[in-house]
């Protein structure tokens, strides 16, 4: 019993793997679908979210039918929670995904973005997908320091979504006020998709320690210091 216990737990594990690297492809196949004006990718994107959504669910299921017959505690209940949640955040990646599928839907034939912040777009979401499939390593992997590291990863899109918006109220704007809208909801949902990816992280790292990010860096960096003291 306690192994077909430990195996449906390693199952919701392996459920946000699969919902990271989904809407991590996801994203992927919108930007392009945006940036290139294909109507048949972007549907494909949209159509596609259907799969995020039936894993999220899936899990959810998973994880109460755990919750009542198991009752788990300490570590256990901590992963089943805090796989709720996480499993939240990789829907709602998979929702922002697909909002940029449907701007480029909406615009088609045409694209929804200047030629001029191809390159700026392109990036954004590079970067946003690289945070999520960190954040699917990150779960695989329990790895706290890398976990870490994405709020610093983070930090890039932001620099990114700083300088799109920076494009909109120059006075050499030239787009006119429907572009300037796509644009900044585009950038919105890239933001957003990269705090999402690193809210998984962070969950992560309440599952392993047992403690939030700032409670967990604080004790470490306390530590640290008595160690160093110690040394002098």
């Amino acid at each position: 019993m306690r192994d077909a216990y430990h195996e449906e737990l390693d199952a919701i594990g392996d459920s946000l793997v699969e919902m990271a690297r989904l809407v991590g492809s996801a994203l992927g196949r919108a930007t392009t679908a945006l940036l290139d004006a294909d109507l048949a990718l972007a549907e494909s994107v949209i159509a596609a979210d259907v799969k995020v959504n039936e894993l999220h669910h899936e899990l959810e299921n998973r994880a109460i039918d755990l919750l009542a017959r198991q009752q788990p505690v300490a570590t256990d209940l901590r992963i089943v929670v805090t796989s709720l949640r996480m499993s939240s955040d990789l829907e709602r990646c998979g929702d922002l995904a697909r909002h940029v599928a449907k701007v480029a839907r909406m615009r088609y034939p045409d694209t929804a973005v200047p030629r001029d912040l191809h390159s700026t777009v392109l990036e954004m979401g590079q970067l946003a997908q690289r945070l999520v499939a960190k954040a699917g390593l990150v779960i695989a992997t329990k790895d706290v320091d890398k976990a870490l590291e994405m709020e610093q990863d983070d930090d890039a899109i932001d620099t990114l979504h700083r300088e799109l918006l920076s494009h909109l109220i120059d006075e050499r704007w030239h787009h006119g006020i429907e572009t300037a809208v796509d644009i900044t909801l585009v950038g919105r949902y890239y933001e957003r998709f990269a705090d999402h990816a690193v809210s998984v992280a962070k969950r992560v790292v309440y599952l392993v320690t047992g403690e939030h990010v700032a409670e967990f860096v604080a004790a470490t960096e306390a530590a640290e210091a008595v160690e160093a003291g110690a040394a002098e």
